[in-house]
């Protein structure tokens, strides 16, 4: 897995390239760590990239969001291909998670 950020005026972007499962998430938690720790206000998850997601990433990104949302920010998801979306449709974390089809629309009116 790859992992790069970037910024968007006031908004930190996080490019995931592989797989998210139980063997990278420890690095993705650890990237998080610097966003929460910097309290960033706005994150957008890019997961263009992201063709597999298992419980261990589920659980990595709630509780990315749960870290977000305790210090008051926000966090949404883009670009999630057909297989993970239908992985968080199943699993109801739709509902949970603030999904956009591409980074732009995630990244407008947060």
């Amino acid at each position: 897995m790859k992992i790069s950020q970037k910024q968007n005026n006031d908004v930190t972007i996080l490019d995931i390239n592989g797989d998210i499962d139980i063997n990278s998430s420890p690095e993705m938690r650890e990237a998080f760590e610097n966003i929460a720790n910097a309290k960033t206000m706005k994150v957008v998850i890019n997961l263009n990239e992201v063709s597999y997601v298992d419980s261990s990433g589920l659980a990595t990104l709630v509780e990315m969001l749960k870290k977000t949302r305790s210090y008051g920010g926000k966090m949404r998801l883009a670009s999630l291909a057909p297989k993970v979306k239908s992985l968080f449709e199943i699993t109801k974390l739709e509902k949970l998670f603030d999904i956009f089809d591409t980074e732009e629309d995630a990244g407008v009116n947060f």
